[in-house]
């Protein structure tokens, strides 16, 4: 039970097509699978894609025409989960009984449904989905289309003898976000990208010193290529952008900051790698941040968990 088996799925969207995209993250559960790995994590914002678009045709344009419409097929591209979404992805967790981390863009129901949540998925073994963190705070352009989330997905998991928790991409720089998994017991991190080797080369050694856990990053990837034919103002964004958009950055460190997997950049598939928790104990003798290393009766964090919403009902 010490030891737990993870993939990490550094692959690359059907940009902006939820449909297409989701048969890729199927295909590599299936692999993970059938590789007897015990759970599988997804970049940032995969299902359907992150928004590159932004950054390259001037996505603070006041009432344009092209950023509507952008938006407008983000919008119908976006998961609703409420309507079922996720439900082969839940399938397969059964199936396999693996345990997935899946980064999304999220349409939630409870927010009216026409506004968009980067959002972080832990789906268990069997199938169920446990939690779904919304990001706090989008980052620079990011906040021209996503919408800041709430602590209610601020959670960990146990798996076998782990306990895993996770954030979205500049979240990982927050220190109180990290500070609220580690005292809840967090053992193995979960970072997701939406790619690039600059993202994950210094925050992921960075959390595993602090944290003494694992840490597992996982980026995607980003070309020309992967932006699909029918894609809407799609030649406009292939001129602005270089042919290799996010070039991944996926890996993994020990609890003593040391590298278990390198970033891996310009690879898609699966990165398969073994873990013993016994190495997180042996880090935690000299520190242990929300244990024997903290001081609660001078610093302490309160977190809410409350889910965000602007309609509250009395029956």
């Amino acid at each position: 039970m010490s030891n737990l088996k993870v993939a990490l799925a550094q692959i690359a969207p059907v940009w902006l097509n939820k449909e297409q995209t989701l048969k890729k993250v199927l295909a590599s559960i299936e692999e993970a699978g059938e590789k007897n790995c015990d759970l599988i994590v997804f970049g940032e914002g995969l299902l359907p894609g992150y928004p590159f678009w932004l950054a390259l045709t001037d996505g603070a344009a006041w009432d344009n025409t092209m950023q509507k419409e952008m938006h407008a097929h983000y919008l119908r591209n976006a998961v609703q989960i409420e309507s079922g979404d996720l439900e082969a992805v839940q399938d397969l967790a059964r199936k396999h009984a693996i345990s997935i981390y899946l980064g999304i863009i999220e349409r939630p129901q409870d927010r009216g449904g026409h506004s968009l949540y980067c959002s972080l998925v832990y789906i268990n073994a069997e199938g169920a989905i446990l939690s779904v963190h919304r990001k706090l705070q989008p980052t620079y352009e990011e906040r021209l289309t996503w919408s800041p989330g709430d602590g209610h997905g601020l959670q960990v998991h146990p798996l076998k003898e782990f306990r895993l928790g996770g954030l979205n991409c500049w979240e990982n720089w927050m220190p109180l976000a990290r500070t609220a998994l580690y005292g809840l017991g967090e053992n193995l991190h979960i970072a997701v990208w939406p790619g690039c080797v600059r993202n994950t080369i210094d925050i992921s050694r960075f959390i595993a010193l602090e944290s003494r856990s694992f840490v597992i990053s996982v980026s995607s990837l980003m070309r020309q290529k992967d932006i699909p034919e029918d894609c809407p103002h799609g030649d406009l964004i292939k001129e602005k952008s270089n042919e290799v958009i996010a070039d991944g950055g996926s890996c993994i460190v020990g609890p003593d900051g040391k590298w278990i997997v390198e970033p891996q950049a310009n690879y898609e598939g699966l990165i398969i790698q073994e873990l013993d928790l016994n190495r997180v104990r042996e880090e935690r003798q000299n520190f242990d941040p929300a244990g024997h290393y903290s001081r609660p009766d001078i610093t302490k964090l309160h977190l809410n968990r409350e889910r965000q919403s602007i309609l509250g009902i009395d029956d």
